[in-house]
């Protein structure tokens, strides 16, 4: 791989999110924080294209942005033609699978192009690292190619849950692995992270990649010729760091000690506006519109805030729950 670090002896991070604004823009926030804090360090933000609006505020903190071309999410309308149940809901499904493959693929493809171009061949220095949230677990298999520390930063819980049969089915694929992971010593990658978070960087769907594309392992923590565990090796137990706050979320016992919850993260002000012309009137208090929201958005505005509205009851709901509780609403 041809080497373009460019970082000059300067400690590079990497930030790494991917999915909606939700899962994104606080990973954002906390690359832009980091980069004011620590100018010493060369920092770089890889998300998707769709949430280019971000760069321009990444800017001000000297973040490189880092777009790649895969959607946050797939088209609605494409899931809903498939899932209809029409005669050719049978081709559509396996069209929507290859599809969804080749996105994953390019999409893979774009974030080796896109950490190479920062690590390059430059050997990593004390300092150098890569952030990734849930969605982006392919920041974890780059860090480990690229000999960099990785840590996970979330603004919400780990979304998904290993599958029920997980640990039985590990046991009975991996023995090794797994007594190499129960007796793991203090700070370093034990079975506690693997059913934490760590399961979904084990699934197959790496597999391949790993050993193709990055020429690793295909199971992390094995050795790629005997693919027995690296009983010399001991990975520190990576670093997770949660943006919500323990008095909103308990922190169980059987978490990994490594997890921590940190507070919330919360958004610049400037970068809470969609529109730039709500943007521009927050920022400036003696606006002759006399208000924060531009003619177009007065009108919520004037709902949330308006004498007439103040104590009424603001319910935001999603899906057909939300429908269904305002249905209960309407007898009472």
């Amino acid at each position: 791989m041809a080497g373009r670090g460019g970082g000059g002896g300067r400690p590079r991070a990497v930030f790494m999110a991917f999915g909606t604004q939700g899962g994104v823009f606080p990973i954002a926030a906390l690359a832009a924080a980091f980069a004011r804090e620590q100018e010493e360090c060369a920092v770089a933000f890889i998300t998707h294209s769709a949430h280019r609006r971000l760069s321009a505020h990444l800017a001000t903190s000297n973040v490189r942005y880092m777009p790649v071309s895969s959607p946050p999410v797939l088209a609605a309308e494409l899931v809903e033609n498939i899932s209809c149940g029409s005669v050719q809901s049978n081709e559509e499904h396996e069209s929507f699978s290859l599809r969804k493959k080749a996105i994953q693929m390019e999409h893979r493809e774009e974030c080796l192009s896109s950490v190479e171009e920062v690590f390059g061949n430059d050997t990593s220095i004390n300092g150098d690292f890569i952030a990734i949230n849930f969605f982006a677990l392919e920041g974890w298999h780059l860090a480990e190619l690229f000999q960099v520390k990785c840590i996970v930063a979330a603004p919400y819980f780990v979304p998904y849950s290993a599958p029920a049969t997980f640990e039985r089915q590990f046991k009975h694929d991996f023995p090794q692995l797994y007594k190499y992971c129960q007796e793991a010593p203090t700070n370093t990658v034990c079975w506690m992270d693997i059913m934490h978070w760590m399961w979904a960087l084990v699934m197959e769907s790496w597999g391949s990649w790993r050993y193709d594309c990055l020429n690793l392992s295909p199971i992390p923590f094995t050795d790629p010729v005997t693919n027995l565990p690296l009983w010399h090796v001991r990975e520190e137990s990576p670093l997770l760091l949660y943006g919500f706050s323990k008095e909103t979320v308990e922190c169980p016992g059987y978490w990994p000690s490594s997890a921590h919850a940190c507070g919330f993260w919360f958004l610049p002000m400037a970068w809470q506006f969609s529109c730039d012309k709500c943007m521009e009137l927050s920022g400036n208090i003696n606006s002759s519109f006399g208000g924060v929201l531009c003619v177009n958005h007065c009108s919520l505005e004037h709902f949330l805030v308006g004498n007439s509205y103040s104590s009424r009851p603001i319910f935001v709901g999603l899906s057909s729950i939300a429908w269904a509780f305002l249905e209960i609403l309407k007898h009472f």
